[in-house]
């Protein structure tokens, strides 16, 4: 059992200690708002890009990985999101809560927190598959995140909202850097060596920069007064879903790797950027505040203990 804690805490302990930092930083008045909201814009823009990018031209794979459990994922949280856009109304009494409630139920913070825990996990080993997994599944978040935001928004948002969606899809920066990465790849260009080290260096600086600035960004008062749709979402996002996944993936014959890799995606705390959408679409941004603080510091417990679980019984 000694072996199992160490084996959950060398994943989940770096990435836990580093969000308290930052939420510790931010304290101390070391760094502040402003240094958040650059940090995390040169995050998004240039070094988790830079990351996955160099994941996969670096790596020159012959063929999409992982398509089956990919297929899987993105199957997988369409039908989640029908299940909870069908039970919302009968359990979220507010109209303007409902959205944020299925949003916060199904998309999770993949980018940060779970390409962390999968390269704490596994290394470079599975790095090319979440990276990809990483593409797919986020587009799918964001354009699912458009409908329910939109069914139950309490005002009218300027512009269709799916052209908006796709707009935003198509100049996302995560994106753009892995079809370009993809395009290499099957087209075979060569990549001089000093691009490849520029984009090493802000590869580096992602996850410690974007980590310190979730902890520094959290809402700690959201998460203090955390109340029964914030409780009902994260059941969904920590427990419910990364459980029932984990179960159909294993019955579906996945394992090791693969079924870790779907796991620790599945496991992560709802996205950061799911509030700036509620806040862009008139929902109660509040209320998803409070579900992105809850979630992210709860989900460090629930991930580690997943993946005792996991690791017990051979299934990774």
């Amino acid at each position: 059992m000694l072996s199992l804690l160490l084996f959950s805490l060398q994943i989940t302990g770096p990435i836990a200690l580093v969000v308290v930092l930052g939420a510790a930083f931010k304290r101390w008045e070391w760094i502040n708002d402003a240094f958040v909201q650059s940090g995390s814009k040169l995050v998004f823009n240039v070094a988790l890009p830079s990351l996955l990018f160099l994941n996969i031209v670096g790596s020159r794979p012959e063929a999409i990985p992982g398509g089956g459990i990919i297929l899987l994922a993105a199957l997988f949280t369409l039908g989640w999101f029908v299940v909870l856009s069908l039970i919302a109304p009968w359990l979220v009494a507010h109209k303007d809560e409902r959205g944020v409630f299925v949003q916060g139920s199904f998309r999770g913070n993949m980018g940060i927190i779970g390409l962390a825990f999968v390269l704490n996990a596994f290394g470079q080993e599975a790095a090319v598959l979440a990276s990809v997994y990483l593409a797919f599944i986020t587009l799918l978040y964001n354009v699912l995140s458009v409908i329910t935001l939109s069914r139950w928004s309490p005002r009218q948002v300027a512009g269709h909202p799916l052209v908006s969606a796709v707009k935003d899809i198509a100049r996302n920066p995560l994106i753009i850097a892995i079809a370009l990465a993809g395009a290499i790849v099957v087209l075979g260009i060569p990549v001089p060596d000093w691009v490849l080290d520029t984009g090493d260096y802000f590869a580096r600086m992602t996850l410690p920069l974007a980590l310190i600035c979730v902890g520094a960004s959290l809402s700690w008062a959201g998460f203090i007064e955390a109340g029964r749709v914030t409780t009902l979402t994260s059941v969904f996002k920590l427990a419910l879903i990364p459980l029932s996944g984990v179960l159909i993936a294993y019955g579906l014959g996945y394992r090791d790797i693969e079924l870790g890799v779907f796991y620790l995606m599945a496991s992560t705390p709802t996205a950061a950027a799911s509030y700036v959408m509620v806040r862009a679409m008139g929902g109660n941004a509040n209320l998803a505040a409070s579900i992105i603080a809850t979630t992210t510091v709860i989900s460090l417990v629930t991930t580690s203990l997943g993946l005792v679980v996991l690791r017990a019984l051979g299934w990774v």
